[in-house]
């Protein structure tokens, strides 16, 4: 199976006029910042990954730190807050928020995991998210020599996750040869504080990564390759692929809808263009909605196609109650109507 991407918007959309704004004081940035990574709990609340530093790619702002934003979609002209984040030992400045993913224990308490990049480098914060002070508590830094290029995150637990590398060197020379020889050699790990190991491997950049809503099966995005993953979780954690599904277009980041099990994926129909940036010539946008993914007939249907004039480098889209918030890499975001 394999599709492609189109060149018209196919839904009434609008940007995030305020997804720019800082503090609560609503400070307007005069650049995009981006929102590479989000995710809505099931309350409507979206927890939006904003001002990505990735080598080689485009930032309009590459000075200022990230920051995660909160999005209510409840209200029927949401806003975008950035929450504070408070802990003593967090360095704020050096913060480069790229995946998330959320947890809710049995106690409904929320913690958020977030592929950080300080300094070029790879960790894993654990933030614990207060709603009513609209902040996030900095509860842990996790590093491990298993985790040396992380991209995405998929949190099985408050300190419980599956993550992707999306290169298998750490030094920049060494990377972009990788890419270049198109070396399949990225990976997918899972780590908890006693046991971390590696789960799957042979990827050409593994990429986004999520789990079905009965925590079943994981999806995995290899974004070079066209292709997303299909795996089976055993009890002990490990991972048996079912199935392949392959693309006519670069596949980002996954959401799955909690209702229905589909898969929502941001795309990059002209992914060297993410890479190569001209403003005269920019990196389109698609979503994919993939149905009934576990079947031997998936329904894929390209929701949202744009040449970049609008919405320039999607990376990840979710859906709630008849709405879609679509994110990017380094533009603005955009919130629709399905």
């Amino acid at each position: 199976m394999a599709v492609g991407a189109g060149c018209v918007p196919l839904l009434p959309c609008s940007f995030l006029p305020n997804l720019t704004f800082l503090t609560q004081f609503f400070w307007k940035m005069e650049k995009e910042t981006g929102s590479e990574d989000l995710e809505i709990l099931p309350n409507g609340l979206a927890f939006i990954s904003s001002g990505l530093k990735y080598p080689g790619i485009k930032s309009f702002d590459p000075n200022m730190p990230g920051k995660i934003l909160l999005m209510d979609l409840n209200e029927e002209d949401p806003t975008v807050l950035e929450l504070e984040i408070i802990g003593s030992k967090f360095d704020l400045s050096s913060f480069n928020p790229h995946g998330i993913s959320t947890f809710t224990d049995e106690d409904n308490a929320i913690y958020l995991l977030v592929v950080n990049h300080p300094d070029a480098k790879s960790t894993v914060e654990l933030f614990k998210f207060q709603e009513e002070e609209k902040s996030l508590l900095h509860l842990k830094t996790i590093r491990h020599n298993l985790l040396p290029n992380l991209n995405d995150i998929v949190a099985v637990g408050p300190e419980h996750f599956y993550a992707t590398n999306d290169h298998y060197f750490v030094d920049p020379y060494l990377r972009s040869w990788e890419m270049y020889l198109g070396l399949a050699w990225s990976y997918v790990v899972y780590y908890s504080p006693s046991e971390v190991r590696v789960v799957a491997g042979g990827f050409d950049f593994a990429n986004g990564i999520s789990i079905s809503p009965d925590g079943k099966y994981i999806y995995i995005a290899e974004l070079l390759a066209h292709k997303i993953h299909v795996y089976e979780k055993h009890a002990n954690w490990t991972l048996t692929l079912l199935k392949s599904l392959d693309f006519n277009t670069l596949v980002d980041n996954i959401s799955v809808d909690p209702e229905t099990g589909d898969l929502w994926v941001g795309c990059h129909p002209n992914g060297m263009k993410i890479f190569f940036y001209n403003s005269e010539n920019p990196p389109a946008s698609e979503v994919l909605q993939i149905q009934n993914i576990l079947t031997e007939e998936p329904k894929v249907t390209q929701v949202y196609a744009e040449n970049g004039t609008v919405l320039q480098g999607s990376t990840v889209a979710s859906v709630y109650k008849g709405k879609l918030l679509i994110g990017t890499v380094f533009h603005k975001a955009l919130y629709c109507e399905l």
